[in-house]
């Protein structure tokens, strides 16, 4: 098979990855659209805010066509994320055949480990820091003022947040990952932990509300996951060490 006809099949193999990624996520979202519906899911994403606001407040909509549009996008966001294991799973499968067999098995763990961390950055934010943040923010509001917030500027901040965590939340995978490939080293990644620190409490500062609780509940997990990919990384250099050393004992 010349150049030219390899290319174009991974070009048509890419194609069909595509349509099945995509089609998955229209799939689910024509069934989450249908039940439990739009504005359920929706009812679902603000329950946090909701409930730490006043009895009797609600959210608004200022424009004319925000009360369907804001539904339907978290819908696609509901079924993005339910469909994200089978994405990245296609893009796993289109990548796979041209790895090594070691490749693969490092791969393949690394597809695993990078969705499920990604989901629970997601779960940590949705679960607790919007409970926490919500009741600190609307603790502080004067007695005088009726909270209103408007649904398209919650859906924003909602996105920003998931955005954050789930990247977050993927320290440990990226740690590894550098060290795996030996662009730095576990002693090189340590003697660099006061700037994490540093740059951790700066990105949350730049990405989450001006509070200093949300600002916290950002930083410190990502303090915490980046001694996490530290401890995990150990394991990698060991495992590449004894590697590198067979051949060398099979002469």
């Amino acid at each position: 098979m010349s150049d030219q006809e390899t290319f174009i099949s991974h070009l048509i193999e890419l194609r069909q990855r595509l349509v099945r990624a995509v089609g998955a996520v229209l799939v689910l979202f024509v069934v989450l659209f249908i039940w439990p519906g739009s504005g359920d899911i929706y009812d679902i994403l603000a329950a946090p805010l909701m409930s730490a606001l006043p009895e009797g407040a609600k959210m608004i909509a200022t424009g004319v066509i925000t009360p369907f549009m804001v539904p339907v996008k978290v819908t696609a966001l509901a079924a993005f994320l339910i469909a994200l294991p089978y994405v990245l799973y296609q893009v796993w499968a289109f990548v796979a055949p041209g790895l090594y067999e070691n490749e693969k098995r490092f791969a393949l763990p690394l597809v695993v480990a990078s969705t499920a961390l990604f989901l629970a950055g997601v779960a940590f934010c949705y679960f607790f820091v919007f409970q926490k943040v919500f009741s600190f923010i609307h603790g502080f509001a004067p007695k005088s003022i009726t909270p209103a917030p408007d649904i398209e500027a919650y859906f924003s901040f909602v996105i920003t947040m998931f955005l954050a965590f789930g990247v977050t939340f993927e320290i440990p995978v990226v740690v590894i990952v550098l060290v795996r490939m030996g662009i730095v080293t576990i002693a090189q990644l340590k003697d660099a932990r006061p700037y994490v620190i540093v740059g951790a409490f700066v990105v949350a500062a730049v990405v989450t509300p001006p509070d200093v609780l949300s600002q916290f509940m950002l930083a410190v997990p990502m303090c915490i996951l980046y001694e996490a990919g530290l401890f995990f990384a150990r394991f990698v250099t060991v495992r590449r060490e004894e590697q590198t050393a067979e051949p060398a004992e099979t002469r």
